[in-house]
């Protein structure tokens, strides 16, 4: 490497340098927590948060965790937890008695039994949000902690304070956006051709020239 400006020898100078480059490197993976579209369901325990906000959920070793994936059930113990068995925050416990349960928009769960009208509170869901969303460190399983760059939980009823409210009977789909992806797609395909299609070109262009001495 030599610097511009430094010597080449004792009377000369040189007007540019000689410098390597760094190469590139990925910075960053943005993730994009924009809502996605809801999808009716039926099933009593699944819901879906319309709106901002996470589910906080309890994972094996305590760690608090949180996600927006919603499509829960019971567990033997009468506790309501994800897909992979971790406990959601504040939902409580239903008793193998009830014969339904209900899910306000506000996080309240409630249920009934055989022979009665009158709905019993199990719990409240716990809601939680961030200050930045897109900080939280994915682990897995639709699953984040939070990180420096999110800031803390900051616990809320849903409904209150610019949280979301949660919609029973009803799960959150994947927010991308299949028809616009489709269409980049086929953009960076074209490009991809065109790229090809010049090199084409330009390789028998030089090769037309180098055949005209013979």
């Amino acid at each position: 490497l030599r610097a511009a400006g430094s010597s080449s020898n004792a009377q000369n100078l040189l007007p540019t340098g000689l410098q390597v480059g760094a190469g590139s490197a990925v910075t960053s993976t943005e993730r994009i927590m924009i809502q996605g579209a809801m999808l009716q369901t039926g099933n009593q325990l699944d819901v879906a948060i319309n709106g901002n906000g996470f589910f906080q959920i309890q994972l094996a070793d305590g760690t608090l965790a949180y996600t927006r994936q919603g499509q829960f059930s019971l567990s033997a113990t009468g506790q309501i937890v994800t897909q992979a068995g971790n406990a959601v925050a504040g939902a409580g416990v239903i008793p193998s008695t009830a014969t339904g349960i209900t899910i306000s928009q506000a996080g309240l769960v409630q249920y009934s039994t055989q022979g009665s009208s009158t709905l019993t509170q199990a719990g409240q869901i716990t809601m939680a949000n961030f200050a930045n969303p897109a900080g939280l460190v994915a682990i897995g399983g639709n699953n984040f902690i939070p990180s420096p760059a999110s800031g803390t939980a900051q616990n809320q009823i849903a409904g209150t304070n610019g949280m979301g409210t949660i919609q029973q009977y009803y799960v959150e789909q994947s927010n991308v956006n299949v028809a616009e992806e489709l269409v980049n797609l086929i953009a960076a395909q074209r490009a991809y051709e065109i790229n090809t299609r010049a090199v084409t070109a330009s390789d028998q262009i030089l090769q037309r020239v180098s055949n005209l001495g013979q």
